[in-house]
């Protein structure tokens, strides 16, 4: 089996819809996703991402299934220094490169800071399960830290969603922190990130990251990938997210 994790196109977060510059890159990504043969297609409910999955339906004839658990990650933290809710992604260096249970997969999310939010465990546990859910209608039965091949098969599952979505579902496929991947990784608007399954024993499947982020469909038609999610590459840099 192959998955492929499709974030939305540059976003306009004020009216949850695509850009210029993200229908572009949408019209592209559709280009690219004609070419595949792609078994099912899901999608976040959110404007933005059901935008972004309407260029490639289109093009291919196909519909998608709906769930409610690739929205973003709809979990919140409190941040005593701006004394506001913020997204859990998103943490000063400062901050998470000096507590190293932040990087372990099995404490990360029992970290004061952590456990100092929203919803934290429950929608990662609803992401997971929402997953898992998916993977076995198509043949795969979570069982601990890997996938029963209750029938095992090469089909593509598409699933266009959002990054902070995207890294828990990475987290949970790949036993890894997600923070790991929130704060070390960015995937650039309708970049596509591609796992294969692995069955080296029989009945026994894992999944494996044959490439993150891919935005080859853009640079093919000269288009530089998006900024969002990147933050300024030089803090001198005025111009770039802070």
């Amino acid at each position: 089996m192959r998955l492929l994790i499709i974030r939305h196109g540059d976003p306009d977060y004020a009216v949850d819809s695509l850009t210029e510059k993200g229908r572009r890159e949408a019209e592209f990504l559709a280009e690219r996703m004609a070419k595949e043969k792609i078994d099912a297609f899901y999608v976040s409910p959110l404007g933005r991402a059901q935008d972004t999955a309407a260029y490639t339906l289109n093009a291919v004839h196909a519909q998608a299934k709906t769930l409610g658990w690739l929205r973003e990650f709809h979990a919140v933290i409190w941040d005593k220094t701006t004394k506001s809710f913020g997204g859990a992604w998103d943490l000063l260096p400062s901050f998470y490169t000096t507590d190293e249970d932040l990087f372990d997969v099995h404490r990360w999310a029992d970290t004061d800071y952590m456990r100092g939010g929203l919803r934290l465990k429950s929608e990662y546990s609803r992401v997971c399960k929402g997953l898992d859910k998916v993977l076995q209608h198509h043949g795969y039965a979570r069982h601990g830290n890997y996938y029963k091949a209750l029938a095992p098969n090469m089909d593509t599952l598409a699933f266009f969603c959002h990054f902070g979505v995207e890294c828990v579902m990475l987290s949970h496929l790949l036993h890894v922190s997600p923070v790991v991947l929130w704060q070390g990784f960015n995937a650039a608007p309708t970049s596509v990130t591609t796992l294969y399954t692995e069955e080296r024993e029989e009945g026994i499947a894992v999944f494996r990251c044959s490439a993150f982020g891919d935005t080859s469909h853009l640079y093919v038609h000269g288009e530089p990938p998006a900024f969002a999610g990147r933050f300024c590459e030089m803090y001198s840099n005025q111009d770039e997210r802070h």
